[in-house]
């Protein structure tokens, strides 16, 4: 475990400190989970890599570590080592400050509050008792074993190069990157619970910094940076109206609102936009990491593009700015030194870590030094984005499309105002230089990787996309079925764009940098982006993302006002997350209790780990939750409704399947043909569901003409190669 510690210290401290290249005015905190996020990902990205050649051994792990560790380096010169002081320093006096309510009481309570919020949630997605292994979100039940197969292959099947956990011989195309991290963590002696939680725990944290920061950034509004990431995390629409028909029904309001029986975003035909927490987060992992990526990303972008001289655009308005306030720091510290006050403001600790951050941005060690300082900044944006092929390639894609519109946008828009300047040409160039940074470094990062995940590739990828108006509405009216499933949220946001008066709600650059992200709405509607439509979520959700500081900054505005606009504000806010937040609440709250693995299960899982080499390939029914995942063993077919998302043609090994189990004439000829190495008869196979879809019934008298390695917990494993 101490190994584990170590190799995320090492991601994170590297990452961290690698933040002072691009993002200045970062504060400690965000700066600790940008560094932990980008950190994360090249850990993992850098870790595969070595392993592919030497294995998943504790050699790999070290290399791995001191590779994403070496910006410590930097430290050796001293300037590093005094913004790393000023912003130490900082951190402890804000923190001893919100605690004490001194001042930032309100930040210190909401990042309490998700911290509990995260930690109640993301224990419940995996936890072991005596009785087996269990997960407290019923949509979960599928996706736990999946990832459990992605991990243990890494773990205990030297499953290099990877294959797809349910379906052996299939190159692995799924992102994996997120598992592999929690693999290496495992690797380094950590348990596979352990490994889960704090991944999923601190990831989580960080997307809501990162979010919240985003927001106040974009809409100029601190109050919309607590409110934006609330509108993400309980996402939802009007399914909370049921809740009235079930406390007339039932207990009452208050009883049936603490102890909700149904997902509230999620309800038969009619609710589908499931909650991002409990339907995204917690089960779809690569999200987890993918989503704080790309807000980092978003972030550079629009700090990059802000056109404001002072923020770099010849690279020395924000270095005069920074040695002004550092002066202006030094002179107050005098005075208050003569008071006899021993203590510095926080904002004099600011002012010196911006200083200090100028010089650091002039000063950097490495021989590329990019001029002026956006083109840095875009220069990570583009790396941190190449990260994101195997770590979430929705997000990925969604990163280069909406990359390519701003860039259309901002370029042209900058081409006309130079136009009305008089300085033709000016502004579009450096609009043009700055994309192409971030374009380049995308590629020469993602390029690698999109070609080693879609080299021999058995994914059809006809079958991702297809014409479909209205997402997954079924026989819904399309404006009917978003007005239910969003509630006040679209009409809030029209709302918010059309706002006019003496200064409009938006503003023009927010207008601008917002309208390409309106495609990750349209675009879902009308295509059908992956095997499974509900999947067009991991797009849509990019609307969402980006619409909730628009929607945040309306409320806050209406909030101010006063009087019977703030019991509006208050009330859209209820209307807004009230679904949402019961659906968070029904996991939070570890009232359900799913079992995955059984205990015989875990049991026989230990036995077949001891018995068989790390590369077997074993046959055993293709359910969801079978306890050869737990192995890292090579399953010559698993779950359907895993592989048919996937985009993977099952169809004739499903066949050939159902013929080996039967032990018809063609039985033993079929098991040589495929190289099964061992086959599980046991509960799972015995019983209906999967089995009996596919028509196979276990025929036991076949398989006992082979060598029974061993037997536990009514589970039987037959060795039926030489």
């Amino acid at each position: 475990m101490p190994f584990a510690i170590l190799l995320a210290l090492a991601a994170v401290s590297g990452g961290t400190l690698l933040t002072y290249l691009y993002d200045r005015e970062a504060s400690p905190l965000v700066r600790v989970c940008e560094g932990l996020c980008t950190g994360f990902a090249a850990l993992g990205l850098v870790g595969f890599i070595i392993a592919s050649f030497a294995g998943l051994q504790p050699a790999a792990l070290v290399a791995a570590g001191l590779f994403v560790a070496s910006p410590l380096i930097l430290l050796r010169k001293a300037e590093w080592r005094a913004r790393v002081r000023v912003d130490a320093r900082e951190a402890s006096r804000t923190l001893g400050r919100a605690i004490t309510f001194r001042s930032g009481g309100a930040t210190f309570v909401f990042y309490a509050a998700a911290a509990v919020l995260c930690w109640l949630v993301f224990r419940q997605a995996m936890y072991a008792g005596a009785d087996g292994i269990f997960t407290g979100l019923d949509n979960n039940i599928g996706d736990l074993p999946f990832h459990v197969g992605i991990i243990s292959g890494f773990v205990h099947g030297d499953n290099f190069p990877p294959e797809h956990p349910e379906f052996a011989g299939t190159r692995l195309t799924y992102p994996f990157l997120a598992d592999f991290l929690t693999a290496m963590f495992v690797r380094a002696g950590a348990s596979l619970e352990g490994a889960m939680f704090w991944q999923n725990f601190t990831l989580a944290l960080s997307f809501v910094a990162l979010l919240g920061r985003w927001a106040a950034l974009v809409t100029g509004e601190r109050a919309a940076g607590f409110l934006a990431p609330a509108l993400v995390l309980f996402n939802g629409g009007l399914g909370f109206l049921q809740v009235f028909g079930e406390a007339a029904r039932g207990g009452g309001l208050l009883h049936t609102l603490g102890n909700p029986t149904v997902y509230y975003t999620m309800m038969g035909d009619t609710y589908k936009w499931g909650n991002f927490v409990t339907m995204l987060l917690v089960p779809q992992r690569g999200l987890l990491l993918g989503f704080p990526l790309a807000i980092i990303v978003l972030t550079l972008w629009w700090q990059a593009t802000s056109g404001e001289k002072g923020e770099g655009v010849k690279g020395k308005g924000e270095e005069g700015r920074g040695k002004r306030e550092h002066r202006e720091a030094a002179t107050r510290k005098g005075e208050a030194t003569k008071k006899g006050k021993r203590n510095v403001s926080s904002s004099d600790a600011r002012a010196k870590s911006s200083a200090a951050a100028a010089q650091l941005t002039h000063s950097t060690p490495f021989p590329l030094t990019l001029s002026p300082f956006p083109f840095r900044q875009m220069l990570a944006a583009g790396v941190i984005a190449g990260l994101m092929p195997l770590v979430h390639a929705h997000s990925f894609v969604v990163l280069m499309g909406m990359g390519g519109c701003l860039a259309l946008l901002l370029s042209w828009r900058g081409a006309r105002d130079a136009v009305a300047r008089g300085e033709v040409g000016k502004e579009a160039g450096a609009g043009w230089r700055g994309w192409f940074v971030f374009f380049a470094a995308a590629t020469v990062v993602a390029a690698p990787q999109m070609l080693w995940a879609t080299y021999r590739s058995d994914v059809q990828a006809g079958s991702f996309f297809g014409w479909q108006l209205g997402w997954d509405r079924g026989t819904l009216n399309p404006i009917v079925f978003w007005l239910k499933n969003t509630g006040l949220f679209i009409p809030l946001l029209v709302a918010a764009l059309a706002w006019r008066g003496q200064k409009p709600l938006v503003s023009r650059r927010l207008l601008v940098f917002y309208l390409p992200f309106t495609l990750c709405f349209v675009v879902p509607n009308l295509l059908k982006m992956s095997p499974w439509i509900w999947d067009n979520i991991k797009i849509l959700f990019y609307w969402w993302v980006a619409s909730a500081p628009i929607v945040a900054l309306l409320i806050v505005r209406l909030w101010r006002r006063g009087g019977a606009w703030r019991a509006a504000a208050a009330v859209s806010v209820v209307v807004l997350t009230l679904a949402g937040a019961l659906d968070v609440w029904r996991v939070a709250s570890g009232g359900m209790r799913q079992p995955v693995f059984t205990r015989e299960g875990v049991e026989f899982a230990e036995m077949l780990k001891r018995e068989t080499p790390p590369r077997s390939l074993v046959l055993h029914a293709p359910t969801y939750n079978h306890p050869v995942y737990l192995t890292g063993r090579r399953s010559l077919m698993g779950y359907a409704g895993h592989l048919g998302s996937h985009g993977i043609d099952y169809t004739e090994r499903e066949r050939d399947f159902a013929r080996i189990f039967s032990g018809g004439p063609e039985a033993e000829a079929l098991l040589k043909q495929y190289g099964v190495d061992y086959v599980v008869v046991g509960p799972l196979e015995r019983r209906g569901g999967e089995m009996a879809r596919i028509r196979a019934v276990v025929n036991e008298t076949f398989f006992q003409r082979y060598t029974k390695v061993g037997q536990t917990g009514g589970y039987s494993l037959y060795k039926t190669s030489p």
